[in-house]
């Protein structure tokens, strides 16, 4: 039995289906481990496989091919260095797969501890795959029993006070827990809940990295059984900790080390951002992205983070004006390119309305122009974004926010066409904040210029989609202070309409906002996928029918009864 151990804390970025990258990437962690004296490597949850692996834990093939990585990786740990809890997808003995944690120790598989609480609400399906463990006992490693709670087993006492029960003496708590704005303060408020109800130190360590949708921003964390914070691990960035642990009057303490501030704010949002789209890009081989730049402030708010997250070599811009474009858009999106240091090209699409008008001219004869020909103007642009896309390689990035994919305020097959949308869970009033915050400082790993990245016209401006004369976002929309207040208890709270009213707003506006949020369900089916960053993403955790006849909130009135 030892009194000293010192344990390495991995908190690095998987790729879901890569066993051998993420393995490699794992190996030269456990190397630099080995090199400080580490007794002890933790991963994060499902490392081997990455987090949310999703149905892919259904295929055989998928299981069996991580049971041989894991095997040949396990052999290599019988060479005298750190042994390592690692996280996969396993079958046990009865057959069925579980969330894993592996002790890997001394060339072979000591201790197998499978995750209890299989979260199963908004991004979670883990029940959908997995089978649920039984209560966990401690491990025992060089004579110290550690206790190996998963992810969501710490969001409720039940599997800590097992540990407790059954002799744990350290919580090492694997994790894929995605990002959302304000979840750093609350992992810590449930790390503290857990080390008071045991009495026993814990280590707090997440993923890092963009899954599709999912951003994971580590920020692990160590806590000593006095609720002290011995490690705040960076946000954002790969990094190998070492802990060093002593046992002083019979309890475990981790000896004080990096404590680095964790973003919050909009540099937190910002960074969800950058990760989401570097990730997302690099993770499946695109060259670069391609922007419709408007010169509107949502379009050079994506080329801002496309260029942070990639850098300017690697996002290609294009201004596609129509006759309603305004010379003011021309200019503003030529300076933004300008400052940001891509490329801009300009291909005008009124030559494309011409032929759509001309060849739709017999059909439309004795209609009046609508919002036909307007949508043929943005669905012009998204023919010609995809064109060059197929022609050079780069993925559209759409750019879209969250209160205008609420409000079904986009075209299909038009401005939301693309293969991602980096705004896709931010709110207008969050876009023009982080326009200011970014004019006013480089994130830190942004791989963007130091300095303005938009002319301060973009942000002022009243927001248009230039689709006819004098055309202004809030001709058919609320002022975006109210729409996006309505919106947010609407989506993130689900508050009653009637509540909405008592707030003070206008009942009319709230049941258009209702109204219009309700019915564009099918836009947002067909939109593309975007980093979540708020509790209620649409896609991941708002899933509401098509086809749904239920209109009992907007159907009835007064306001009164259409909440009843």
């Amino acid at each position: 039995m030892t009194d000293k151990l010192t344990i390495a804390l991995a908190q690095l970025n998987p790729t879901v289906g890569d066993f051998q990258g993420n393995l490699d990437r794992l190996r030269e962690a456990r190397k630099a481990a080995a090199e400080a004296g580490a007794d002890l490597m933790l991963t994060s949850e499902l490392y081997v496989c990455g987090y949310p692996p999703e149905d892919l834990v259904l295929k055989p093939m998928f299981i069996d091919s991580v049971r041989a990585a894991v095997t040949v990786f396990a052999r290599e740990t019988a060479d005298g260095g750190p042994a390592v809890l690692l996280g996969a997808p396993w079958r046990g003995d009865d057959g069925r797969v579980y969330n894993a944690m592996l002790l890997i120790e001394d060339g072979a598989i000591a201790a197998e501890r499978y995750k209890v609480d299989l979260p199963n609400y908004g991004v979670f399906d883990e029940k959908r795959v997995f089978a649920a463990g039984e209560m966990p006992g401690p491990v025992a490693f060089k004579g110290v029993r550690i206790g190996i709670p998963v992810c969501e087993d710490i969001w409720t006492p039940d599997v800590v006070e097992c540990i407790a029960e059954t002799g744990g003496e350290i919580l090492l708590v694997p994790n894929g827990s995605p990002f959302e704005l304000g979840k750093t303060d609350q992992r810590q408020q449930l790390g503290v809940a857990r080390v008071v109800e045991s009495g026993l130190p814990l280590v707090y360590l997440n993923q890092l990295g963009g899954q599709d949708e999912l951003v994971f921003d580590g920020a692990s964390f160590v806590l000593n059984a006095d609720r002290t914070l011995a490690w705040q691990m960076p946000a954002w960035r790969e990094k190998v900790a070492i802990t060093h642990w002593s046992k002083k009057d019979g309890a475990w303490v981790c000896a004080p080390g990096e404590t680095v501030a964790v973003e919050t704010g909009d540099a937190s949002l910002y960074q969800a951002l950058i990760c989401g789209v570097r990730d997302y890009v690099n993770k499946n081989g695109f060259k670069g992205v391609l922007i419709g730049m408007s010169g509107g402030i949502d379009s050079a708010l994506s080329a801002a983070v496309a260029v942070d997250a990639l850098g300017p070599d690697r996002v290609h811009c294009v201004m596609m004006p129509s006759p309603y474009t305004s010379r003011e858009s021309l200019e503003d999106a030529a300076e933004a390119s300008r400052l940001l240091g891509v490329k801009l090209d300009e291909i005008n699409i009124g030559p494309a309305m011409g032929a759509f008008s001309e060849m739709l001219a017999p059909f439309f004869e004795g209609t009046n122009s609508d919002i036909t020909e307007e949508n043929i103007q943005s669905r012009s642009r998204g023919m010609t974004l995809m064109a060059l896309s197929n022609k050079f390689g780069y993925m559209v990035l759409s750019t879209g926010n969250k209160s205008e994919m609420s409000v079904g305020y986009a075209t299909l097959y038009g401005d939301m066409c693309g293969g991602y949308n980096v705004l896709k869970d931010v709110y207008k009033m969050s876009v023009f904040a982080l326009c200011r915050w970014r004019n006013e400082r480089r994130p830190s790993g942004a791989l963007g210029p130091e300095g303005a990245v938009m002319p301060e016209r973009i942000i002022t401006k009243p927001p248009s989609a230039e689709l006819r004369p004098d055309q202004k976002d809030e001709d058919s929309l609320p002022p975006y202070p109210v729409l996006d207040a309505i919106l947010e208890d609407l989506i993130e709270n689900v508050t009653p309409i009637a509540d909405i009213v008592a707030k003070g707003y206008d009942p009319e506006t709230v049941l258009k906002v209702w109204r219009l949020l309700d019915r564009a369900e099918y836009k947002r089916r067909q939109a593309p996928p975007g980093v979540k960053v708020t509790l209620k993403a649409f896609g991941r955790d708002r899933r509401y029918p098509l086809t749904n006849a239920f209109h009992g909130a907007y159907m009835a009135s007064p306001v009164s009864k259409a909440a009843e």
